[in-house]
C-alpha cells in the first residue's frame, strides 16, 4: 500500500512539474512572441498603397536605413513607414503632448499636464500653419503621413510595440489613430519648449528678491565673464552685448505677485518628467574647422547636442536619396531625424554639412495684467478694460467624463496662472495701486506661427551657403547657432530666429502688461541676425555661448557660460599640427573640469591635519583634471563641489532654488572666491561668521567622509563612474512606479564620465543627485573631404522596440568614446547592408471578370 502510494506521489509529482515546465515554456513562448511581433520586417517586399515606384531600403549592422526613391513623394513616404515600423509609441506619445491629449492615453492622472498644454495651445498654432502651408510642403508631410498609416493599417496593438500591449492593461480601449500633417507640426513646438522656457529664470529671480536684495541677486547671475570665449571673436570690441539690466524695480514693489509666479513652476515639473530636464542649462556643441588647419585640407564639421535622458533616442538616423538627385526630387542627405517629421534635421548632404546649438535666446516674457474685479474674462489696457478672447477646450480622459477647461488670452498670451491649482488673490500693493486681482500671461515667439517645417526639407536641398542662408531664415523657432561646410573648403556661422525688440526692459523679470511701455515692438531683420563666413581664425565654436560682444540687439541677457567652448577653442587654437578626425574626436570625448581649475589650487592650499586629509588632497595633487570614468580625484572633487554649493547657499536660498552646480554657479563661485569675506561664505544658521577657507575646509572634510563611508576608506580606490551613472529610461512606461514593467523598458545604471560643463556633457544635479540627467545625444564628424570618412554615434540605439538587437547596442561605443561610419556612397552602403527591404505599389485589385 505504501509503494503504491508513494508511486502515485512520484507520479503525480511527475505531471505536476511537466504541467509547470510546458506552462513556463508556453509563458516563454508567448512574452517572446509578444516581444517579437513588433519587430520591423527589414528584408523582403512589402506591398503599400499610393506609393508610385519601387523603394529600396538598404539597413546596416547599426539597424540605420539608407532609403532610395525615384521622386519625392515615395522618399518621404517611405520615411514615415520606416520610422512608424521602429518608433511608432515614440512617434504616438510625443504628438498626444504636442496637442495636450495625454489623458487620452493614461487616463486622470495627465489632466493637468494636458490643461497646461492645452493653455499653450501648440496644436492650435499647427492649425493655422496647415491653413497657410504651400502646396509642396503639403504633399511631403501628405506622403510621410500616408507611408505612417501603410504601416498602421497592417499593425495595431502590442503588433506595434510592446508598450501596447502593457497599455491594454490600463487604458483598454485605446486605439492609435492615423496619423496626420498636424502631428508632424507640433514636433516642433515640443522641441522649442524643450530648448526654451527662459522665464524659468524670469521667475527665480523674482522669487529670490522676496528674501534676497538686488545686488545679491545680481551675484546670482553674475554677466558673462571676459575671459570666456565668444563665437564670432572678429567683431569682439565695445560694450558687453545685452548687458542691459533693469526692471527690478517692477517687482520689488509688488511682492504679493510672488505666489502666482511660484505657482506657474508646478506644470512645468509635472512636463519635465515626461520629456525629461528642459530649457535652462540644457546645451550642446558644435564647431567647424577649415581646411587650412586640417589634414585633408577641407573642413571637418562636429555637432553634439544635448539633451535630456531617454529610451528610445530622441534622434533617428536616415540617409534619403532620390534616384537619380533631379528638379523633382532634389535630396542626397544623411543624418539626424526625429520620428514624427520628414527630412534630416542634422547632418550632410552630397554638397554640405551642417550642426546645430541652442542660442538660449530671450523670447518669453511674463506679464502681469490686471484683471477686473467685475469681470475676471477682462483684463486693463492703457486704463480701459479689454475682453479676453476665451477659447473652449474638451480634454477626454481615459476611464473617465471629459473635463471642460477655458483658455483665456490678453493680447499677450495665454494666462498661464489659470492652469495652477494654487491661483491665489493677492492683496494691493500701494506703490504701484495695482488691484486685487493678477493674471500672469506668457509672450512667447512659439506660440505664433512658425515656417520652421519649411527649414528641414531647405536645408536637406541646400547646394550652397547662400542657399542654406535661405533656408535659415524660416529657422524662426527655436533660434539655434547654425554652422556650415562645404565640399568647396567655405565654413559659415548663421544664427536664425525671431528675436524680439522690446520697447523697454530686457525680459529678465516680469514686466507690467497694462501699458505699452514693455511692448514687444517686432523681430530682429534676418540680415541683421549674427553670422561669419569664412572667420580669418579659421574655425567656428559654438556651446550655447556669448555670440559677440558687440551687437546692437539684445538677443538675450542670460547666456550659458562659455566653459565647454573655452575648452573647445583651446584644443583647436592650441593645436600646432593639423586637426585630423581623430583629434575631433578626442575633443568630442574631453572631460577636462575648468571649475577644478579654479578650485583645485585653492584646496591644495588650505591646512589639513589628519592623515586622511592629508591623503585625499594629494590625490588632488597629482590630477590632470580629467573627470575619467575610473579617477579618484574625479569622484572626491564632484563630491565635495556638491557639499561646497550646500554649504555656501543652503542657508539664504529656497530650496527650490537650491544651486544645481552648473555652468552659472561656475561663474558665481569663480566671482566669489576672489572675496574671501563674502557674506555668501557666512553660515546663517551658526553663531560664527564663517569665511571662504573655512567653507571650503568644511566641505572638503565632507567629501572624504561621504566617499569613506559609500566607497572606500582607501582613497585609491573611489571611482567617480560608480557614483555618476546613467539609466536610460522610457518617458512614459519607464517611469510608471511598478518595478516589473519599467525592467522591462528600461536600461541602466552605466558609469559615465564628465559633468554638464565638461565638453562631454554628462550632466548631473548637485541639488538632487550625481545621475546624469542631459547627455550628448549624439556625435556627429562630417569629413567634407571625403563624406564616406564622415563618422557618428547616439544613443542607446536605432530602435525603439524594447530587447530588439538595435534597442540599446550604442550605448557602449557611445560611453568609450567610439564611432561607426556614416555610410554615404551606395557601393559603400551596398557592402555594408545587412538587410534590403523592397516597398512596392500595391496594384489594385483585378475585380470578377476582369482579364488576367
Amino acid at each position: 500500500m505504501k509503494n503504491s502510494r508513494k508511486s502515485w506521489l512520484r507520479k503525480r509529482l511527475k505531471i505536476t512539474l511537466i504541467f509547470l515546465l510546458v506552462l513556463g515554456l508556453l509563458l516563454v513562448g508567448f512574452a517572446t512572441y509578444t516581444v517579437r511581433q513588433s519587430f520591423p520586417q527589414e528584408s523582403g517586399t512589402i506591398q503599400i498603397p499610393e506609393l508610385k515606384a519601387e523603394v529600396t531600403i538598404q539597413r546596416d549592422k547599426w539597424g540605420i536605413p539608407h532609403i532610395y526613391a525615384a521622386n519625392s513623394h515615395d522618399l518621404f513616404m517611405a520615411q514615415g513607414y520606416i520610422h512608424a515600423q521602429d518608433r511608432f509609441w515614440q512617434m504616438d506619445f510625443w504628438r498626444h503632448i504636442g496637442s495636450g491629449r495625454l489623458s487620452e492615453m493614461f487616463g486622470s492622472s495627465q489632466v493637468d499636464t494636458d490643461k497646461y498644454l492645452r493653455t499653450m495651445g501648440w496644436a492650435r498654432i499647427a492649425q493655422q500653419e496647415i491653413q497657410e502651408i504651400n502646396a509642396e510642403m503639403k504633399a511631403y508631410l501628405e506622403a510621410y503621413a500616408d507611408g505612417v498609416n501603410a504601416y498602421l493599417a497592417e499593425h495595431q496593438g502590442s503588433a506595434l510595440s510592446l508598450e501596447y500591449a502593457v497599455l491594454k492593461f490600463l487604458n483598454p480601449g485605446y486605439k492609435p489613430e492615423p496619423w496626420q500633417i498636424l502631428h508632424s507640426l507640433t514636433w516642433g513646438k515640443v522641441m522649442a519648449y524643450d530648448l526654451g522656457r527662459n522665464f524659468e529664470s524670469e521667475i527665480e529671480r523674482a522669487i529670490l528678491l522676496k528674501t534676497l536684495n538686488p545686488n545679491q541677486v545680481e551675484e546670482l547671475f553674475p554677466p558673462y565673464p571676459q575671459d570666456l570665449p565668444v563665437i564670432l571673436p572678429e567683431f569682439q570690441q565695445g560694450e558687453e552685448a545685452g548687458e542691459g539690466r533693469d526692471n527690478i524695480e517692477v517687482l520689488l514693489n509688488s511682492p504679493d505677485v510672488l505666489p502666482a509666479l511660484e505657482s506657474i513652476t508646478k506644470p512645468m515639473i509635472a512636463l519635465e518628467q515626461l520629456i525629461g530636464p528642459t530649457g535652462i542649462g540644457i546645451g550642446s556643441n558644435n564647431w567647424v574647422i577649415s581646411g587650412q588647419r586640417t589634414t585633408t585640407g577641407k573642413p571637418i564639421l562636429a555637432n553634439d547636442p544635448h539633451l535630456g535622458v531617454q529610451i528610445p533616442s530622441i534622434w533617428y538616423e536616415v540617409a534619403l536619396h532620390c534616384t537619380p538627385k533631379n528638379a523633382e526630387c532634389p535630396y542626397n542627405v544623411s543624418g539626424f531625424s526625429f520620428a514624427g517629421m520628414i527630412g534630416v534635421i542634422i547632418g550632410h548632404s552630397d554638397r554640405i554639412a551642417w550642426g546645430v546649438t541652442n542660442v538660449q535666446s530671450d523670447v518669453m516674457d511674463l506679464y502681469i495684467e490686471k484683471i477686473n474685479s467685475k469681470n475676471p474674462n477682462q483684463y486693463e489696457v492703457n486704463g480701459k478694460w479689454v475682453d479676453m478672447q476665451l477659447v473652449q477646450e474638451t480634454i477626454q480622459v481615459a476611464g473617465s467624463q471629459p473635463i471642460m477647461q477655458t483658455v483665456r488670452y490678453t493680447r499677450h498670451g495665454p494666462i498661464l496662472s489659470d492652469v495652477s491649482p494654487n491661483l491665489k488673490q493677492f492683496k494691493p500693493s500701494q506703490p504701484l495701486e495695482l488691484p486685487q486681482n493678477y493674471a500672469v500671461a506668457l509672450r512667447w515667439t512659439a506660440l505664433e506661427p512658425s515656417k520652421l517645417a519649411y527649414t528641414v526639407p531647405q536645408f536637406n536641398r541646400a547646394q550652397n551657403w547662400q542657399e542654406f542662408r535661405t533656408a535659415a531664415s524660416n529657422y524662426d523657432v527655436p533660434a539655434q547657432n547654425l554652422v556650415y561646410a562645404d565640399i568647396d573648403g567655405n565654413i559659415g556661422y548663421q544664427m536664425p530666429g525671431k528675436i524680439p525688440i522690446r520697447t523697454k526692459g530686457d525680459g529678465r523679470y516680469p514686466v507690467p502688461g497694462w501699458t505699452d511701455e514693455y511692448e514687444w515692438q517686432g523681430y530682429i531683420d534676418f540680415e541683421k541676425l549674427p553670422k561669419s563666413f569664412n572667420p580669418p581664425q579659421g574655425y567656428i565654436a559654438t556651446a550655447n555661448n556669448l555670440v559677440m560682444r558687440e551687437y546692437p540687439y539684445l538677443i538675450t541677457a542670460d547666456w550659458v557660460y562659455g566653459y565647454r567652448a573655452k575648452r573647445i577653442v583651446e584644443m583647436i587654437s592650441q593645436q600646432t599640427q593639423p586637426i585630423s578626425l581623430k583629434d575631433v574626436q578626442r575633443i568630442q570625448g574631453d572631460d577636462r573640469n575648468l571649475n577644478a581649475q579654479t578650485l583645485v589650487p585653492l584646496l591644495k592650499s588650505i591646512t589639513v591635519d589628519t592623515p586622511r586629509l592629508q591623503a585625499a588632497q594629494k590625490l588632488l595633487r597629482d590630477w590632470n583634471l580629467q573627470l575619467g570614468i575610473t579617477s579618484p580625484a574625479a569622484a572626491l572633487f564632484e563630491v565635495f563641489w556638491k557639499h561646497l554649493l550646500a554649504d555656501t547657499f543652503h542657508d539664504q536660498l529656497p530650496e527650490k532654488y537650491f544651486p544645481n552646480g552648473g555652468d552659472r554657479w561656475y561663474a558665481v563661485v569663480a566671482n566669489l572666491v576672489k572675496q574671501p569675506n563674502s557674506s555668501w561664505w557666512d553660515n546663517r544658521n551658526t553663531p560664527k561668521v564663517e569665511n571662504r577657507d573655512q567653507i571650503l575646509r568644511q566641505s572638503f572634510t565632507k567629501a572624504v567622509d561621504e566617499l569613506e563611508r559609500i566607497q572606500s576608506k582607501d582613497p585609491k580606490n573611489w571611482n567617480w563612474g560608480k557614483l555618476h551613472t546613467i539609466t536610460f529610461r522610457n518617458a512614459t512606461l519607464g517611469k510608471s512606479g511598478v518595478a516589473p514593467i519599467e525592467a522591462l523598458f528600461n536600461r541602466g545604471a552605466f558609469a559615465t564620465s564628465g559633468n554638464g560643463e565638461t565638453v562631454n556633457a554628462n550632466r548631473w544635479r548637485a541639488n538632487k543627485s550625481f545621475e546624469v540627467t542631459d547627455i550628448p545625444s549624439l556625435r556627429m564628424i562630417v569629413d567634407l573631404g571625403n563624406l564616406d570618412n564622415s563618422v557618428a554615434i547616439h544613443t542607446p540605439g536605432q530602435s525603439g522596440h524594447a530587447f530588439h538587437r538595435h534597442y540599446n547596442d550604442m550605448l557602449d561605443p557611445w560611453r568609450k568614446i567610439e564611432y561607426y561610419q556614416m555610410l554615404w556612397e551606395s557601393k559603400n552602403v551596398t557592402a555594408n547592408t545587412t538587410a534590403t527591404l523592397r516597398l512596392i505599389p500595391k496594384l489594385p485589385e483585378k475585380g470578377f471578370g476582369s482579364a488576367i
